[in-house]
């Protein structure tokens, strides 16, 4: 069943192929010894080829977290094929390959170019995967869907001559919902898509947030920018950014810095000077154009169908496990009679975003018989079938739990965001999965889960912020602390619509004492709270001095 998801032509294709083979020609070079590793460091990167702790990693691309059936079955055989038989997804809704030969990438790659998968600007000083909302195209709330958008950046993007060679990284999110799952506010350029006064859709256009070693959340840079012009306002900035950002020092490069430095009236009154030279240019986007791209993006042929068929009805009468799942892993499809159903890649015990080739493959069917062969990478690390029928939730439930993907936990603790840390990166002062190991094996008592309700926990290696500790409810920064792995606790960070960053606990804790720490933490929130409420409400209404006191107390 064809999904509704962007097609290459011939050209593409050819281009793919083309680049394959120039990267082949380029690891034999190196493995023959004729190219130093240095040499080869700025080829691999532009190709999304990293080399990590233990071993080359491949940062495969997925544009704005949509995957074909077949794209995901190709994954699963480079998993089985050229790794170890498991791909990583991230939380730029990519998906990374941690162990394979660099003499095999060339093979991988070529593999993967057979369904229109690369790693091309996964990585490198360049424009990143555009990010969006996992629920696009289906979602009660949206304004409109913002993947037609994201294709479009993605195209004008993608080799770009002038923005190959940033100061620094550039990454790019949209959201077109008000509620923002797309954690717009925290990127280099956020774009929040909207209908004006007079019915109209544009962005509101932000600039300047980011997490790592300075977190900062976006400045509106525009309120309102028409859509027809959303190419040549990014090129607008994207130029500023390039002539102004940081080279000198790779901690103050990012466009973050530059804004803050320089003051957000004073980066809007240059990116307008510089749009005012090329708004009414080649880059104004006609509406034939537009549709084009749109067309990619059909809806799906939904049925005529009700909501709360009586299969779904009989089956949450008679199965409490079913009912558990169906409470926090569907959410409410704007067709009657659809579900959105959220596929939790967090197990007890299990590595946050790890997906077995097995699973793959498995997800891959679930989709082509459930969801029009469409699979969605959120942000969080999980994955989404997006256009469910409601009568069918019972029998995707079983199938699911038989491969270890229906863990009823979606957007409670046990859902928990985590960089690689110290198991695979080099950059990482202290592990991140086994402390997300550890806490789901604490927290493996779903009445308790429930109890505690939403809750967010975000876990990073280092500081540059992978797992995206800054907007946790619960950050967990790991640190050297004279040689040996620590944890400093940040509360209260979220990063949808009303992003803020959290607010350091107290002094950073052992490695072996973490786990104590965190549940005292959640234990102060269940004492302190008041009917309805979860742990931000309770953080805001009595803030942070009685959660320091409960946790840090002496016995």
């Amino acid at each position: 069943m064809s999904a509704a998801v962007y097609s290459y032509d011939e050209f593409d294709q050819a281009f793919l192929d083309q680049r394959v083979a120039q990267f082949r020609d380029q690891v034999n070079r190196r493995l023959a010894g004729e190219i130093s590793e240095e040499q080869f460091r700025p080829i691999r990167l532009m190709n999304g080829l990293y080399h990590q702790l233990h071993a080359y990693m491949l940062r495969v691309c997925v544009p704005y977290g949509m995957l074909r059936s077949d794209q995901m079955r190709q994954l699963a055989h480079v998993a089985r094929t050229y790794d170890l038989g498991f791909g990583h997804f991230t939380t730029r809704q990519n998906i990374q390959f941690n162990w394979i030969k660099l003499a095999e990438i060339p093979d991988a790659m070529a593999d993967l170019a057979k369904v229109q998968i690369h790693g091309i600007q996964t990585s490198g000083n360049c424009i990143r995967n555009t990010t969006t909302d996992q629920y696009a195209g289906a979602a009660v709330d949206e304004v409109e869907d913002p993947r037609v958008w994201c294709e479009i950046i993605r195209q004008w993007s993608t080799l770009h001559p002038e923005f190959s060679f940033l100061p620094r990284k550039f990454k790019i999110a949209i959201t077109g919902a008000p509620h923002d799952r797309a954690a717009v506010k925290v990127h280099d350029i956020g774009l929040r898509l909207y209908r004006n006064e007079a019915g109209e859709a544009g962005f509101e256009v932000l600039a300047g947030g980011g997490l790592g070693r300075t977190p900062i959340i976006g400045k509106t840079v525009r309120e309102f920018l028409p859509t027809k012009h959303l190419l040549s306002y990014l090129e607008a900035i994207l130029r500023v950014y390039n002539q102004y950002g940081r080279r000198d020092n790779i901690y103050k490069a990012r466009i973050k810095i530059l804004v803050h430095e320089i003051g957000v009236e004073k980066m809007r009154a240059e990116i307008e000077a510089e749009w005012a030279t090329i708004r009414d240019g080649v880059l104004t986007l006609p509406a034939e154009t537009v549709s084009a791209i749109a067309a990619h993006f059909t809806e799906p042929p939904f049925e005529t169908l009700s909501d709360n068929p009586p299969a779904l009805i009989k089956a949450l009468d008679e199965s409490a496990a079913f009912a558990r799942w169906h409470r926090t892993n569907t959410v409410r499809h704007r067709k009657p009679g659809y579900a959105i159903v959220n596929l939790s890649l967090k197990p007890t015990g299990g590595v946050p975003g790890d997906c077995s080739a097995e699973q793959m493959d498995k997800v891959a069917d679930l989709a082509d018989r459930f969801s029009f062969g469409e699979i969605r990478v959120a942000h969080e690390q999980n994955l989404v079938l997006a256009h469910v029928r409601q009568a069918d939730l019972p029998a995707l439930w079983c199938e699911l739990d038989s491969v270890k993907l229906a863990t009823p936990n979606i957007g409670q603790l046990t859902d928990i965001i985590a960089c690689p840390g110290l198991d695979y990166c080099a950059l990482a002062n202290a592990r991140s999965i086994s402390i997300a190991q550890r806490l789901t094996e604490r927290f493996d008592d779903l009445d308790r889960l429930y109890n505690i309700g939403r809750l967010h926990i975000n876990i990073s290696g280092c500081i540059n912020a992978c797992g995206h500790h800054h907007v946790g409810h619960i950050g967990i920064l790991g640190v050297d602390k004279h040689g040996k792995e620590a944890y400093q606790i940040t509360v209260g960070g979220r990063a949808d619509e009303t992003a803020k960053l959290g607010e350091v606990l107290g002094p950073a804790v052992s490695y072996d004492e973490i786990i104590d720490v965190l549940e005292r933490l959640v234990d102060a929130f269940v004492e302190l709270r008041r009917d309805g409420e979860i742990f931000i409400d309770t953080l805001d209404r009595v803030g942070v001095a009685p959660f320091k006191e409960r946790v840090y107390a002496t016995a």
